[in-house]
């Protein structure tokens, strides 16, 4: 049945922005070399499982609207291996590199911890199996340790120490199925690592058993010899009402606490910088400040909702300035774009997942042309440049000199009789200079 459901679908291929065909790329030409490297090597697209093949299409409202064959019926053995099947076909289908997963998503519903695992195990080989037969691999894998009611108050900030355990059960089996099928990095979303309430709630606690846990997910990575990257994705509320790892400058402080700003990096999704009252673009351009840009969620949220709607993502513009920040920071490494993203609950046909998809991939490969030409265009990095050229003249040199005083640095300006100018920072002229892209 799941092979069926896209076999009417040829692969999706690169036509190019004069196509009439709804079903294929304006402007994602992977082969395309930009700024000496191609663009499936610097985008690295990824399917997510989560939304596009175990969403019903559900909402607080009303039940799911997807007639997915997969999907009728309980989530049994045949069921998930039918999912399994139809993602990995899918992926092939869009002809993008790779998909991501949890392990819930994968696998058969399983209550006890041996079933679980079991049930865990056998969606792990099915999947070696479907990556070699659709040449797709796998970008990064993840637990989910926050739609259970077991983990209603957290998994490794949870107040009781068996839930701890068990989210300890999930993440080895993940982290270690991540290794077999060739992952290039491990994703660690604290969903429900937060509180409710501050009435019941030990903070201190809780920080130190989530640094724990993430420190031993490290330690777990280099026994077992995994080369891939750690990840935390920020987010700053929704599940719980404040998150622990609110945006990128928190997670790097949590990260710093435990000793771990060389080990873990960041998973930046578009909609949770958002909700933090940040932009997309800041969020990335701090993570390369830090050294912990990671990978990417594309998606994005709606201005007139405050929660996590998860669209994909539509705006060149936007995209093009979260574009700039990665190739400033010299690209993702072993990151790329995962669509984390839905389509909308009336888009109940399979075409509309290849839409969905088609979309957001054009989008984020335009973004990629416009920022690339920015960047080879040079006006605007060499205003930035000389914006900040004073660092690097005698006085800047002076002020980050080992041994240098607060008091040397005061008396400089005294005795220049120092009296700066004010200088504009163009701040018109960059946006008229990025519009003209």
């Amino acid at each position: 049945m799941s092979a069926e459901y896209f076999a009417a679908f040829d692969t999706v291929r690169f036509e190019g922005p004069e196509s009439s065909n709804d079903l294929a790329y304006r402007w994602y030409d992977k082969d395309r070399v930009v700024m000496g490297q191609r663009m499936e090597d610097h985008l690295r697209f990824a399917v997510c499982m989560w939304h596009s093949f175990c969403w019903p299409g559900s909402d607080v409202f009303g039940a799911g609207t997807f007639n997915r064959p997969w999907l009728q019926g309980p989530m049994d053995a045949a069921n998930a291996a039918a999912k399994r099947e139809a993602a990995l076909a899918f992926v092939e289908k869009l002809d993008l590199p790779f998909y991501c997963f949890h392990d819930v998503d994968v696998m058969a519903d399983a209550e006890t911890i041996g079933d679980f695992r079991s049930s865990f195990a056998q969606a792990v080989d099915h999947l070696e199996q479907l990556q070699a037969q659709h040449g797709r691999k796998l970008l990064w894998g993840t637990a989910n340790l926050f739609s259970h009611p077991r983990y209603m108050a957290g998994a490794a900030t949870n107040p009781d120490p068996e839930v701890y355990a068990w989210a300890a059960a999930q993440v080895r089996d993940a982290l270690e199925a991540t290794h077999r099928l060739g992952g290039a990095n491990y994703v660690l979303w604290g969903g429900r690592e937060g509180y409710d309430s501050i009435l019941n709630t030990e903070i201190g606690t809780e920080q130190e058993n989530f640094g724990r846990f993430l420190s031993l997910v490290v330690d777990h990575k280099h026994r077992i010899g995994f080369t891939g990257t750690i990840l935390i994705e920020p987010k700053p509320h929704e599940p719980t009402k404040h998150q622990y790892d609110f945006d990128t400058q928190t997670v790097y402080a949590f990260l710093k606490r435990f000793g771990l700003e060389n080990e873990v990096k960041v998973n930046i999704e578009a909609n949770h910088a958002t909700l933090s009252g940040h932009t997309f673009e800041h969020e990335i351009a701090m993570a390369r400040a830090l050294g912990i840009l990671g990978s990417i969620d594309a998606n994005r949220g709606d201005p007139q909702n405050g929660w996590d709607t998860d669209q994909f993502p539509n705006s060149v513009e936007e995209l093009t300035l979260a574009m700039l920040e990665v190739l400033r920071a010299g690209g993702l490494g072993n990151g790329g774009f995962n669509f984390d993203a839905k389509v909308r609950r009336q888009s109940i046909d399979a075409v509309d997942l290849f839409h969905g998809h088609i979309g957001g991939v054009d989008t984020i490969a335009r973004a990629l042309l416009r920022a690339a030409a920015i960047i080879e265009d040079g006006r605007l990095e060499a205003f930035r440049a000389e914006r900040y050229a004073g660092w690097q003249g005698e006085l800047g040199r002076m002020i980050h000199a080992e041994g240098t005083t607060l008091a040397q640095i005061a008396d400089r300006a005294v005795v220049s009789n120092s009296a700066p100018a004010p200088r504009s920072g163009r701040q018109e002229y960059c946006e008229n200079l990025v519009n003209r892209f």
